[in-house]
């Protein structure tokens, strides 16, 4: 995706977002990137959109939402990794350290609500916040500690909603109860577990399969993604969309 024009970016996106002549500031979402091993296969957690959905409907995705800045102060069990949260504070825009505790737990909540799993520890946990009642039901305790910052993109101009989001990644592993039912809000009809080649041919967002594919890269030099490799970031620079690294 690195170079291509506005103009080639509307052509590819063009069923996936509705253009607006207004100019709107993208909003802070993130997105779960989960993964698993099935021999020397990785595989990768996606959903499918309703299709009633104005936005991207019947497109395969990751578990994401956008970031709600109450996310900062939900009780972890688990802080980011150092190194991690440094990258998520760097780039574009002013990121505090509350700010990127928020993504970062966003990611976390949308996976529950969307797909029903649950990443944390099991253990007593208690909120007053009504889209965390799920982690106190199933006693699980959030944790952030085996999240990577696997990508960023910043939805361009002229579209009806404009995201600046976040893609973090963790480990079926990390996963400590996942329901049978699903997510609570049901936005994904269903949910699959493909191999990395098998949801680059799906029907999938353009940029997602560019974060797939630098995650593949990625995942064949850090098999374990380690904390503190090079993030890209993706944005409109001078009408090009343009692919960076933090």
């Amino acid at each position: 995706m690195d170079g291509l024009s506005k103009a080639q970016l509307d052509t590819i996106e063009a069923k996936e977002m509705a253009r607006d002549a207004a100019p709107m500031r993208p909003r802070d979402a993130a997105t779960l990137i989960l993964l698993d091993r099935k021999g020397t296969e990785v595989l990768v957690l996606m959903g499918r959109r309703h299709m009633k959905h104005a936005f991207m409907p019947g497109k395969f995705v990751f578990p994401g939402g956008r970031t709600d800045p109450a996310d900062s102060r939900i009780k972890i069990t688990e802080e980011l990794n150092p190194i991690e949260e440094a990258k998520l504070r760097s780039g574009v825009g002013r990121v505090s350290a509350a700010r990127a505790r928020a993504i970062a737990l966003s990611s976390i909540r949308e996976t529950y609500e969307e797909a029903g799993l649950l990443i944390g520890r099991r253990g007593a946990f208690s909120t007053s916040k009504a889209d965390w009642q799920g982690f106190a039901e199933h006693g699980v305790e959030p944790a952030l500690g085996r999240l990577r910052f696997i990508a960023r993109a910043v939805t361009p101009p002229g579209r009806v909603r404009r995201f600046d989001t976040r893609f973090l990644s963790a480990w079926r592993s990390d996963v400590a109860v996942e329901l049978p039912g699903g997510g609570p809000t049901n936005e994904l009809e269903e949910l699959v577990w493909l191999p990395l080649a098998d949801a680059m041919k799906a029907d999938i967002p353009a940029i997602t399969q560019s974060v797939l594919g630098d995650l593949r890269e990625r995942l064949e030099v850090d098999p374990e993604l380690n904390p503190g490799c090079p993030v890209p970031f993706y944005r409109m620079i001078n009408r090009r969309f343009r692919r960076n690294f933090l």
